[in-house]
Formats: structure tokens, C-alpha cells, sequence
């Protein structure tokens, strides 16, 4: 089903809540809405296959912006909020966009992309203004509530994250299917997680991220209700699962260590009795912390392995976890491959790179023909590859190490930053962490990290010892950093994620600056 189903039979059931302000969007309102704003792109040209941007905030019109696009048979790309004009604005440029939705809250921001946009000749602003934009309120009022005929459901064109280099965009042929038939995520909501009509999912993360927007889709065509927050504070997303009694959700491994370090006190102010289901992906989740979790919360936290690419989707309950910890899961989609740097098949418990073959499934990174082809086996190219490195367990289940491009070798020993990473981030001290190698005349390369410390938390040499001692008493010697700097904030890429790639070049060319200058 799809939202206009429900409105047709809860036309008051809320299909967003906005946690902050309390705001609620009704079916009846999302409905019809979404339908107004797909009138209107209809009429100003937006054909089956053009492509709508949103850049926004978590705001109270972002899922009917989304829904318009669906039903329109259009592709819709999330873009994040807090890129500059030039980084966001080549996103838009670069998806092709022939529309564009903002809100006040960044119209200057906005404003300043329309000169590099000549192609997106819609452009809708909500709650302000902005020169270039139209008040979105007074577009959509002049279209009727009316669908748009004819045409097959829409898709996502989202930008993937990679390691190196601008975001590339995401294009999968459009579903042969209509909205009404729904989407692949629903599906798995309903079959794995037990959705329905009375859930209600709470949505801690941005929605310009392909996991958020696609569950609380998939809220809509169950029926339930999305409780969006408009950023992640650890005890307050503990205290919406009380206020609304949430029963679903999904998070990050970071969002699991920022409520684990929450006092026991404040921990135990909230009823959580209400979850039936959480899951996590995003980021390989430190043994500990997902282990403290489930003695916490209870076998309730599931964690999928997937992507924007959509080549593969692994799943992995709490049962299943505890006797295979560190795992991702067993494939449901797609078969794994893992592969030596010639494309050789590796047996199990041997890492390599992890590659996926799922029938049907294809995709490209747009404009990109060189990235898309480095994504294909060298000897299956119906084989594809995120760049990930992994082993498969003799009872194949699959084990995440890192990215191709962040394993350090030292001594002639495959180090995997993620571990490193996951043990650094535990210590009170530490808000977030990157781990790299570096250039070693003897080892070939050497372990660094870079700390954001907590809040409150001086970057000093003191605690660097301290971290270096912590880290020695939970993994081996040969991985423990060489080196810790501090730095008040790490850099993001265009998704939000660590700027590993960038961070790591900044310190290489201070490297070679150093040698040039010592010469």
C-alpha cells in the first residue's frame, strides 16, 4: 500500500510527528499534499525519470516532498544541509535536478546555488524566503488534490559517500511497478521487523541519508507513524520512546555509544518497554558496544548490511549475533564473493574484497564510468563492489574488516582502522575518531589517529598517553596508534561521514612537505 491508502482508511492517523516542535502531519495532509506538489511539477514539465533535490533540514514537509516524487514516477535526491553552496550545489547539478525544495532555515545557503542551477527551473522554498524561490505554500495551493496518471513509481538517486573525491550519485533503473505496488523496504519492515499499521518509528537521523528516508517510506506504507528528530540528543531520543511509545527504530553504532554513556541514572528514567525492534547499520558496530546493548535492551537489536547501491542486504538478529559476534549476518539479497586483489575466490575465514552478485540488480555512479567499472569483478561484471573488506565464517555469515582504501599494512600485518576506531571511541574522553596509516621508512606504514574529544574534554599530551595505555589493554600492541592528535571537530563528507580520505591526504602532504624541507 502506499499513503494514500491509509488516508483513504486513517485520514487523521499522524504520519509525521516532528519531535521538537510537536508538529503532526495527518495521511489526509500528506496525501494530498504530496499530491498538489506532484501537479504542479507535472505542469511545469517534469516528465517520468527527471529528478527532484531536497535541501533541507529534518523538516515537517520533507516526506511529502519525497512522496510527490514517488508518485510522480521521478527520481529524488536528499542533500545535505550543512554543505556549502558549491559542495550542495554540485550535487543538484550533478543529479540533473529540474526542481528544488528548501526551507528558510538555510535560504541563504540556497540562494547562493540558483546562479550554477540553470537547468532546475523549479525552486520552492518552505517557512521563509529566498531570491530565486517561490513560497512553497502558495505553488501548491493553485494544484488540485488530484494524482498523476500514468506513470511508474519513482526511485531515490542518492549519493553515496566513496573514500576519495566528490559524492557520486546513485541511478538505478525505475521499478516497473506502479505506487501503489510499494517498495522493497516495506517489504522488509513487514517480514523482518513485524511493521504494521500501529507502528511507530522513531527516526533519530538525517533524512538526507538513504537508510532514514527509505524506513520512514516504508512507515507510510505500513501505515504507522514517523517520529522525526530534528537532530540526535542521546537522552532525549530516549525520552520520545517513552512519550510516544515507540516500537521500532533504526540508529548508527555512534548513536548506541553517546546513550551507553549516559549515567545509569539518567539511563533508567525511561520506560522503554514499548520497543519491539531496533535495528543498526552504517558503520561496523564495536563487539562491546553491541553486546551492552543487548544486555540493555534486550535481544531486540538487529543490524543489516547494505547500501545506496543496493547490491546486497545481510541481516542479523541478537540470537544469531551472540553466537556469531562481530558478524553482519547471512545474505537475504544478493551473494557474497570475497575475492584476493586478482579476483580470485578466497576461502572462508581468509579477508579480501567483498563483492556481490544479485540477479537483476544493476546500477552506475552517474557520470562516472570509471567509478562504475572499478565497482564490476574484473572477470564477473555482474559481480559488484562497494570497496569493502571482509571474510565469510565456514558458516557463512559475514564479517566487515573496512574500506579497501583504509587498511594499513605495517611490518607486513593487514591492520583494519574500524577496530581501532571502535576501541578509541568507548574511552569516556573521546567523541569520535579516525584511524590511518602513514608512510614508515622501516614498517612501511605506522597507526595515527585523530580524536575529537568529548565535550568538555581537552585535546592535552596527557591524554594522549592515557588513550594510548587504554587502547594497549583492549587490542593487540602492533595496532595501538603510534601517534593520537586532537582535533576540536573532524571533517564530514557531503553524507555526514568521516572524511577519513581527505584527513589522511592532509597528513600525507605535511609528510612529504616535512621531508622536502629536511632535505
Amino acid at each position: 500500500m502506499y499513503p494514500g491508502t491509509h488516508a483513504a482508511m486513517a485520514p487523521d492517523r499522524a504520519a509525521v510527528i516532528m519531535a521538537g516542535s510537536g508538529e503532526v502531519l495527518t495521511y489526509r495532509e500528506l496525501n494530498e499534499r504530496s499530491m498538489r506538489l506532484a501537479q504542479l511539477l507535472a505542469a511545469n514539465g517534469l516528465a517520468e525519470g527527471d529528478r527532484v533535490s531536497i535541501f533541507a533540514e529534518n523538516h515537517i514537509r520533507y516526506l511529502e516532498v519525497y512522496w510527490a516524487a514517488i508518485r510522480s514516477g521521478l527520481y529524488v535526491t536528499g542533500v545535505n544541509w550543512h554543505l556549502t553552496a558549491a559542495e550542495a550545489g554540485y550535487i543538484v547539478a550533478n543529479s540533473g535536478a529540474k526542481a528544488l525544495f528548501t526551507t528558510g532555515a538555510i535560504a541563504a545557503t540556497a540562494e547562493r546555488m540558483v546562479p550554477g542551477l540553470p537547468e532546475c527551473r523549479v525552486r520552492l522554498i518552505a517557512g521563509g524566503t529566498a531570491e530565486g524561490f517561490e513560497p512553497y505554500e502558495e505553488a501548491i495551493a493553485g494544484y488540485p488534490a488530484e494524482e498523476v496518471t500514468g506513470r511508474r513509481r519513482g526511485d531515490v538517486l542518492l549519493y553515496s559517500s566513496g573514500t576519495t573525491g566528490r559524492p557520486k550519485g546513485v541511478r538505478q533503473p525505475l521499478p516497473d511497478k506502479t505506487v501503489e505496488q510499494g517498495g522493497a523496504v516495506s517489504a522488509l519492515a513487514r517480514n523482518f521487523l513485524g511493521m504494521d499499521d500501529t507502528s511507530v518509528y522513531l527516526s533519530p537521523a538525517p533524512l538526507y541519508h538513504a537508510a532514514p528516508l527509505g524506513w520512514s517510506a516504508a512507515v507510510h506504507e505500513l501505515g504507522g507513524t514517523v517520529v522525526v528528530m530534528e537532530r540526535f540528543d542521546a537522552e532525549q531520543y530516549l525520552e520520545l520512546i517513552d512519550r510516544y511509545r515507540v516500537t521500532h527504530s533504526q540508529l548508527v553504532p555512534t548513536m548506541f555509544v553517546r546513550m551507553l554513556k549516559l549515567s545509569a541514572q539518567v539511563r533508567s528514567k525511561y520506560d522503554l518497554s514499548s520497543l519491539r525492534q531496533v535495528v543498526h547499520a552504517g558503520a561496523p558496530c564495536p563487539a562491546e558496544v553491541k553486546r551492552a546493548m543487548i544486555d540493555w535492551w534486550g535481544p531486540i537489536v538487529s543490524e543489516y548490511y547494505s547500501s545506496t547501491e543496493g547490491n546486497s542486504f545481510t541481516w542479523i538478529t541478537s540470537a544469531d549475533w551472540l553466537q556469531h559476534p562481530g558478524s553482519v549476518g547471512k545474505p537475504m539479497l544478493g551473494t557474497p564473493h570475497i575475492c584476493d586483489e586478482l579476483g580470485n575466490e578466497l576461502p572462508p575465514g581468509e579477508v579480501g574484497q567483498i563483492y556481490s552478485h544479485r540477479p537483476g540488480v544493476t546500477f552506475e555512479y552517474l557520470g562516472d564510468a570509471e567509478g562504475t567499472q572499478r565497482s564490476r569483478h574484473p572477470v564477473h561484471p555482474e559481480w559488484t563492489t562497494l570497496g569493502d573488506m571482509g571474510y565469510l565464517d565456514a558458516d557463512g555469515y559475514l564479517y566487515l574488516t573496512d574500506r579497501k582504501n583504509f587498511m594499513i599494512i605495517s611490518g607486513g600485518v593487514n591492520i583494519y582502522p574500524a577496530e581501532i576506531e571502535g576501541c578509541l571511541v568507548l574511552h569516556p574522553a573521546v567523541a569520535d575518531v579516525a584511524v590511518f596509516g602513514l608512510p614508515d621508512p622501516e614498517m612501511g606504514e605506522f597507526v595515527q589517529a585523530v580524536v575529537e574529544p568529548a565535550e568538555g574534554v581537552a585535546g592535552t599530551p596527557e591524554l594522549a598517553i592515557e588513550l594510548t595505555a587504554y587502547a594497549r589493554e583492549h587490542i593487540a600492541g602492533y595496532k595501538v596508534p603510534r601517534r593520537i592528535d586532537f582535533r576540536e571537530s573532524l571533517p564530514r563528507m557531503p553524507t555526514g561521514k568521516l572524511a577519513k580520505g581527505p584527513l589522511r591526504a592532509e597528513y600525507l602532504g605535511r609528510a612529504v612537505a616535512g621531508a622536502v624541507s629536511a632535505e
